[in-house]
């Protein structure tokens, strides 16, 4: 008996994915086009998806193309899909829990082929009050691990990490000059 990541590989089939490295190589069970359709709609209910996500689970279930444009034309159609809904979820994800600026979400986001003109939108829904308090939150947690022997170098080390964490150089050099 082999235990993956998705469940278990029994002597008979009952398992609908063989899991190998954690990812499905291929659908074990034939599928008809309503009940892929409702496999791919029950999994963009689970949580908010966008189109190159749902692409790719798609492609890892070995469906081909012209289904695979069908099926998500259906989703979007029914509203399973709704890539503006995604970018506002996927923004205040990532600032709220992994405290990322907005540099660093709005390429990750780019990354994922989404539009640039929903990013922007997107991105105006994070309050610039908010913003500035969580990046001061945040430099005044790493002042506490850094060493330094010069304020200029405490600046510079605090400047480089959070660029690292995608904030603006204008915002950061605001935020310094407050913390002490």
């Amino acid at each position: 008996m082999k235990v993956c990541s998705y469940g278990l590989q029994l002597k008979r089939k009952i398992v609908t994915f063989v899991c190998y490295k954690n990812y499905y190589p291929y659908m074990k069970k034939e599928y008809s086009f309503e009940e892929l359709l409702h496999k791919a709609a029950s999994y963009c209910s689970i949580s908010e998806h966008c189109t190159s996500e749902v692409e790719e689970k798609l492609s890892a279930w070995g469906i081909d193309e012209k289904d695979k444009d069908l099926l998500i034309d259906k989703l979007i159609k029914e509203d399973f899909i709704n890539e503006k809904r995604y970018c506002v979820a996927y923004t205040k994800d990532k600032f709220h829990f992994n405290k990322w600026g907005k540099i660093k979400i709005s390429y990750a986001l780019k990354q994922k082929g989404l539009p640039t003109d929903l990013i922007n939108n997107a991105l105006k829904t994070i309050d610039d009050g908010e913003y500035e308090e969580m990046l001061a939150v945040i430099l005044k947690t790493k002042l506490k691990t850094i060493k330094w022997e010069y304020e200029y170098e405490k600046q510079g080390k605090l400047f480089s990490f959070a660029q690292g964490r995608g904030f603006e150089s204008a915002v950061i050099d605001r935020v310094i000059r407050t913390i002490k």
